[in-house]
């Protein structure tokens, strides 16, 4: 089944409730997995962290986490990408 994004008419790609694989990229400093898994479970309490992969870049600056999270809806999923977004310690979220 797939939502409709209220006022907008538009239907989502994305069949809810679904697991959806969220990139997040930072600097890579001892801190930034543990704080964003962290706000991930802060946001949805279902959020497994044993299932995190984590990737550095070539050089070993950045840390790239893979996050499937449990999602019952495009505003959730919305939510949930504007708080990673906004976090300091984040350089990008896909």
């Amino acid at each position: 089944m797939s939502e409709t994004t209220p006022g907008q008419g538009k239907q989502s790609l994305i069949e809810f409730p679904c697991d959806f694989p969220i990139k997040v990229m930072g600097k890579n400093v001892p801190e930034f997995s543990q704080v964003i898994c962290d706000l991930l479970l802060s946001l949805n309490p279902s959020f497994d962290v044993s299932g995190v992969e984590m990737r550095p870049s070539s050089k070993g600056n950045y840390l790239s986490l893979t996050c499937n999270v449990p999602v019952n809806s495009q505003e959730e999923l919305d939510a949930i990408y504007r708080a990673l977004s906004g976090h300091e310690l984040v350089s990008v979220v896909l």
